[in-house]
């Protein structure tokens, strides 16, 4: 699902907002949640699940056009841990 598709299917169940309405709040929510992992907190939404930062270190690669090393250095990325609900819908076995 893109974020214009997750606009339109909110718009529709909210039949009393526009659609630039709804525009304005997943701009305001999805930019609200990145500004907080840059400051590095941690977001939890219950019954989904988690994102937090974490750093990986810096590493040594091999280059594979010329079998050259090059040094990795260190960074931050998204960690994901699903909530359990979300978890127990997609592995239901029914």
């Amino acid at each position: 699902m893109t974020k214009s598709e997750l606009i339109e299917k909110i718009a529709e169940k909210m039949t009393n907002l526009t659609l630039k309405d709804v525009e304005k709040i997943v701009n305001v929510f999805f930019g609200r949640l990145t500004e907080a992992l840059a400051a590095g907190d941690r977001i939890e939404i219950r019954g989904f699940g988690a994102f937090s930062v974490r750093n990986r270190k810096p590493r040594e690669a091999i280059n594979p056009k010329n079998k050259t090393k090059i040094e990795v250095p260190s960074r931050n990325t998204v960690h994901f841990k699903t909530g359990k609900e979300l978890f127990a819908r997609l592995n239901d076995k029914n």
